[in-house]
């Protein structure tokens, strides 16, 4: 491993499916009144709603609820949750749901306190929190963006159509997240799948990048190969709960930026779909899942070693008599015979982008020097003409 790094994860997870509990041994640590945190609704048609709100009343807390937390969270939304939050003097936010109510709760906790709008301080300027922080907890529902482990916050702004993320500091972090299994077996299939490519695709984005012996790519390695085999058992049957604690793990675990100690890291995939996801407001893993193999193909010349390795170690292709150049190429096409399997979106197009959205998408995305070749705004242009 080259370099210097340091590494400390704040956040304090309660796995298994009697996790939930640990909410008597969390909630008395802070204030009286939480602001609940969720989205459409689902947690009251499945029972953890009643459940949740149970244990917060009898522990006395006061309740105020902030429902209507979208899958890709508007800077319009954020400003609500902001105001309900001052407007109630809350002490404790807890959001119950997928990433997005977790990246939701985090750019609320950081912007209660300050008066500058959080879009623009955050998320344009990318300025850190100099103000008050409140302290966040999560009860995850889907399994997908680590963000229940993780200072990251994404963000969508319809009318600018930008899509941006923000990676804040530790004090932004989750205090603690509860992690039952169980709780992500009702997400449609869709949900499901897209949420399992977000997990697969936060790996590639770290593996895919630099070239030195690191302990990091064989763990990366290591995640990669159990979301494959527990994707497949799960889409096949949605309750077998081995596979599901598995893929709720290695979630977490691709996230929490343990693998990406000692090495680069790419992102490019990430700021493509983002952007997609900007101007089509498509699901989030799948705007990653229809950029990724384009994407791929393009820098698979500049990074041919890991490319090779990639089809050997996580698809076990065998390298007996085989160039480089073709071991990759046989990884990328077991990439995405996988994903076809799964029934992941491989175009654009299917998720509402048309050619005419290309010269804005391209403009949208960000361009990070991570990865093995950075690109120019053309080759974005070409990359995205290639996912159409």
């Amino acid at each position: 491993m080259l370099g210097n790094f340091s590494y400390k994860n704040a956040t304090k997870l309660y796995f298994g499916d009697d996790s939930l509990k640990f909410l008597n041994d969390e909630l008395p640590k802070y204030g009286k009144t939480v602001q609940l945190i969720y989205g459409g609704g689902s947690i009251k048609k499945n029972g953890i709603y009643d459940e949740v709100i149970k244990i917060l009343k009898d522990n006395g807390k006061t309740v105020v609820e902030d429902s209507g937390v979208m899958p890709n969270p508007t800077v319009d939304k954020l400003r609500e949750g902001v105001k309900i939050a001052r407007e109630n003097k809350v002490d404790f936010l807890l959001a119950v749901g997928g990433g997005s109510c977790c990246d939701y709760a985090k750019a609320v906790s950081v912007s209660v306190h300050c008066d500058d709008d959080p879009w623009e301080k955050y998320f344009i300027r990318f300025e850190e929190p100099d103000c008050k922080i409140v302290p966040v907890g999560c009860v995850l529902t889907m399994a997908g963006t680590g963000s229940e482990m993780n200072g990251g916050s994404v963000i969508t702004n319809h009318e600018a159509k930008l899509k941006i993320g923000h990676v804040f500091g530790e004090d932004v972090m989750p205090k603690f997240s509860v992690l039952n299994p169980k709780y992500t077996m009702s997400l449609p299939k869709r949900q499901m799948v897209a949420g399992i490519y977000d997990i697969f695709n936060h790996i590639c984005e770290q593996y895919f990048s630099g070239e030195d012996d690191n302990v990091s790519d064989y763990l990366a390695e290591a995640l990669m190969k159990s979301v494959i085999r527990n994707s497949l058992v799960a889409v096949e049957n949605p309750e077998d709960y081995e596979a599901r604690s598995n893929i709720m793990w290695a979630a977490t675990w691709a996230l929490n930026t343990l693998i990406s100690r000692g090495k680069s890291t790419d992102w490019m995939v990430h700021m493509l779909g983002q952007a997609v996801g900007a101007y089509t407001d498509a699901t989030h893993g799948m705007t990653l899942a229809a950029v990724s193999l384009p994407y791929y193909r393009y820098i698979m010349p500049y990074g041919i070693n890991k490319f090779a390795r990639f089809a050997t170690e996580v698809w076990g292709i065998s390298g007996d008599s085989k160039t480089n150049e073709q071991l990759a190429g046989e990884g990328l096409a077991a990439l995405e015979d996988w994903m076809k399997k799964l029934g992941l979106s491989l175009n654009i197009t299917e998720l509402g982008a048309t050619p005419d959205m290309i010269d804005g998408i391209t403009e949208a995305t960000i361009i990070l020097d991570g990865g093995y070749k950075v690109l120019t705004a053309n080759e974005v242009k070409e990359i995205l003409k290639e996912s159409l």
